[in-house]
């Protein structure tokens, strides 16, 4: 029997749902500025850091402030 491949689940349910969701779409975007990140660091150092290592440092110096933006522009 083939093990079922978990690499890339498919999330359950209806696909717009996903799209409607504010929490799902601030995930998308939150990961979209952790791979801009990556990239900007990977190129400071001249390889690449990994995703891992890019998500620790964009928490510990970004995440707050990049939250704190987003929440300021909603409010306009």
């Amino acid at each position: 029997m083939k093990s079922p491949d978990n690499r890339n689940p498919k999330p359950p349910g209806d696909k717009s749902f996903l799209q409607r969701s504010s929490l799902y779409r601030e995930f998308l975007a939150e990961r979209e500025e952790i791979l801009r990140h990556k990239w900007i660091e990977s190129e400071k150092a001249g390889k690449d850091i990994g995703f891992e290592r890019a998500l620790l440092d964009w928490i510990r110096k970004h995440r707050d402030g990049w939250r704190e933006a987003r929440r300021s522009d909603r409010i306009r």
